[in-house]
């Protein structure tokens, strides 16, 4: 294996980052230092990656700031008008951990095809990098979920690159059409059974099994989503460990 010695993704249903005191700026939550310490690196490589926001150059900053005094080493990938860097592969095996940002996830997903980030992305999984990210950046990395890519009311999407043989919802507590739709897109069929996490928390998996969600809010949860047969669905709440902020 590599750094770690095994295969993690840290999956987030939302609250990576919070506002700052800083005028217009965020701070990274205790969710991306846990995920960091997954990586076993006294001073990680941090790959940023905002495809799912256009590769917005004001997010990208955002980003950075938010790592402001933390000891790591961070640096970025966008694809927009064309690769900064010159092979991207080479840049994303060389992380400790990437972490993918929100956004469109159908748009992500096309794009990383059409420039071949997706094989990147599992040859770095399976090394031993640890795969991170919010909403659009923890649905790619299972078989699907609901997004809003195509507007407001959500769709049902399954085209992520199932590293994760399981469904995803994100922001699960936050917006209501989220967990009917995945509900109802389990107990149909047109998605696998899977996981779930509300704001403030996230899901960690190690190869292919969920290993625990831990949290940033009191109160937050993670679910496990299975389909029962007889468009039946049950769904399960899980009890995530508390991160000291």
């Amino acid at each position: 294996m590599s750094r770690s010695g095994q295969s993690h993704i840290l999956a987030i249903g939302g609250g990576s980052f919070r506002p700052s005191r800083r005028h217009n700026q965020i701070e990274a939550s205790a969710l991306l230092r846990y995920g960091l310490d997954l990586t076993g690196q006294d001073r990680p490589k941090l790959g940023l990656v905002a495809t799912a926001m256009g590769d917005a150059a004001d997010w990208v900053l955002k980003m950075y700031g938010a790592f402001s005094g933390w000891d790591v080493e961070v640096s970025h990938l966008t694809v927009f008008p064309m690769p900064n860097v010159p092979d991207p592969r080479a840049w994303i095996l060389e992380q400790d951990m990437i972490y993918v940002s929100g956004g469109s996830v159908a748009n992500l997903m096309a794009l990383w095809r059409l420039h071949g980030l997706d094989e990147a992305f599992e040859e770095a999984w399976r090394s031993g990098v640890v795969l991170s990210g919010q909403s659009a950046g923890a649905l790619c990395w299972h078989v699907g979920g609901n997004t809003d890519s195509f507007g407001p009311e959500l769709r049902v999407w399954a085209e992520g690159m199932a590293l994760l043989p399981y469904s995803c919802g994100v922001h699960y507590n936050a917006e209501p059409q989220r967990r009917p739709l995945l509900q109802e897109s389990v107990a149909s069929g047109e998605l696998p059974g899977g996981y779930a996490a509300d704001e403030g928390v996230g899901l960690h998996y190690v190869g292919t099994d969920f290993i625990q969600a831990v949290s940033v809010e009191a109160g937050a949860y993670a679910y496990r989503v299975e389909n029962e047969g007889a468009g039946r669905v049950k769904e399960f709440r899980i009890e995530p460990r508390l991160l000291t902020p």
